[in-house]
């Protein structure tokens, strides 16, 4: 389980405070597919990197039962300063994994070539795609956490990443995915949370939980 607990978090914007969240205490089961949806500028990925532990919320506390990604493709803890190579070993190190094996899965999956060992700021967005979806992919977590994930990239990137997803989740007990494609929804999720003004509202019917997104 991930539980929320007096979770809340708001930015300082020039047109004042933003809410992104308001005081929330929530449980997220984690042994099925979750849904997050809200309009744009709501703050669903900002929710999913607290869950991560990437950013902090501003009160309370998020509690972790199982293992959880980042968010797929994050790239916030790549260095730009250190190739891809030096990245992906440090990676490892933190997350406890053997590095020769992340690093030849990231070789393969990434296809960076040469580039694995020049600095990330020399790299196009495409390679920092490739780069940041390897990583991602290279760790086996309990619980994924996917940020539209699957449709970045071009066509053959975004086959290779939801192929190799697709394989992660057979094995995972849960993903949490903001998406705004119904399709992609419905493929992967079960329930739903709709991010609406600030509060986090929970559906036990994915159904109702996209009416609501949609209509609310």
């Amino acid at each position: 389980m991930i539980h929320l607990i007096n979770v809340s978090k708001q930015y300082s914007t020039w047109a004042g405070d933003r809410i992104v969240l308001f005081p929330t205490s929530l449980t997220i089961p984690t042994d099925c597919g979750v849904a997050v949806l809200g309009r744009n500028g709501s703050g669903k990925s900002t929710l999913l990197r607290m869950i991560a532990g990437v950013e902090m919320p501003d009160h309370g506390r998020v509690v972790r039962t199982v293992s959880v990604s980042w968010p797929l493709g994050y790239g916030g803890g790549i260095s730009r300063t250190m190739t891809g190579r030096q990245n992906v070993r440090l990676i490892a190190r933190i997350s406890g994994v053997d590095e020769q094996e992340t690093i030849a899965f990231v070789e393969d999956f990434a296809e960076l070539g040469p580039y694995m060992d020049e600095a990330v700021e020399t790299y196009s967005s495409g390679m920092q795609s490739r780069l940041n979806f390897g990583i991602s992919l290279a760790i086996d977590f309990d619980f994924y956490l996917i940020d539209e994930g699957i449709s970045a990239g071009d066509q053959w990137f975004r086959d290779k990443c939801a192929a190799a997803f697709a394989e992660r989740r057979r094995k995972s007990s849960g993903i949490l995915m903001v998406s705004h494609n119904p399709g992609t929804i419905e493929q992967y999720c079960d329930i739903g949370l709709v991010l609406y003004r600030g509060q986090l509202v929970p559906f036990s019917n994915l159904g109702d939980a996209v009416r609501f997104y949609c209509h609310g």
